[in-house]
């Protein structure tokens, strides 16, 4: 889930979808003509994949998330309006799930797992000095807008507890020192590969429109498995174990 980022806080295609907004000066809390036009055009291919439109909703609200870096008035605006929906029915759903932000997002979106097993071996105390090192909190915004930190329930990588993602990429095997040199690294421009997949990280914004179903083209860079995942699959192989026949 990357594409090639910049500096700034925005990624280097600039004028490509997702990359910025404008809005109208006689209607605030509106997309200006230009941002208008580019996203009816990427909503009617997400509208067209489903029998009803308002099946759409829940991708939709990820293309305006990767408008504005979170999802803002005018994004619910734009989602009740091209779905004939009410605002209300919207801001319902948008307020429901934890991916939808309400405040902008850092470019990157550091995800710290909390849960049983990534706190047991160490993400807690993570998450503890990772705050302090950076100043902020859960859904908080560093002041350069780089990055913003979110305390997160599971990140479906027990094997390589503590877990850390980046903009839903993964960062495995974390320590705090490893995590505010990580974030230290990521304010500071210089790129960085995630443990597993894409080789570069893509800005939240492009992380939002992937997920609003308009691919990069790199869902298959790079491995996404790792060696404690495919340790049992070797040791299976290694003995001649099969599963029951059904």
């Amino acid at each position: 889930m990357s594409t090639s980022t910049g500096t700034g806080g925005e990624p280097s295609n600039a004028g490509a979808p997702g990359t910025g907004r404008q809005e109208s000066a006689a209607q605030p809390g509106t997309y200006g003509p230009e941002v208008r036009e580019r996203l009816e055009r990427d909503a009617k291919e997400i509208i067209g994949r489903y029998p009803r439109p308002r099946s759409a909703l829940l991708p939709l609200l990820h293309l305006v998330q990767s408008e504005d870096g979170y999802v803002s008035d005018a994004g619910h605006e734009f989602c009740a309006e091209i779905l004939g929906l009410s605002k209300a029915e919207v801001v319902g759903v948008s307020t429901f799930y934890t991916m939808y932000k309400r405040k902008p997002m850092g470019q990157y979106h550091v995800g710290v797992c909390i849960n049983t097993l990534c706190a047991v071996m160490g993400g807690d105390q993570i998450w503890d000095e990772l705050t302090e090192h950076t100043g902020v909190g859960h859904d908080e915004t560093t002041p350069d807008g780089k990055v913003s930190l979110e305390r997160l329930e599971c990140n479906a990588a027990c094997d390589f507890a503590p877990v850390m993602m980046v903009n839903w990429e993964f960062f495995d095997n974390q320590t705090p020192a490893s995590a505010k040199q990580l974030v230290d690294d990521l304010r500071d421009g210089k790129e960085i590969a995630p443990t597993r997949g894409p080789k570069r990280l893509c800005t939240f914004k492009e992380a939002s429109r992937v997920l609003a179903g308009l691919p990069d083209g790199l869902a298959g860079d790079g491995p996404s498995a790792g060696d404690s995942s495919l340790e049992g699959l070797r040791i299976a192989k290694a003995n001649g174990w099969k599963a029951p026949e059904a």
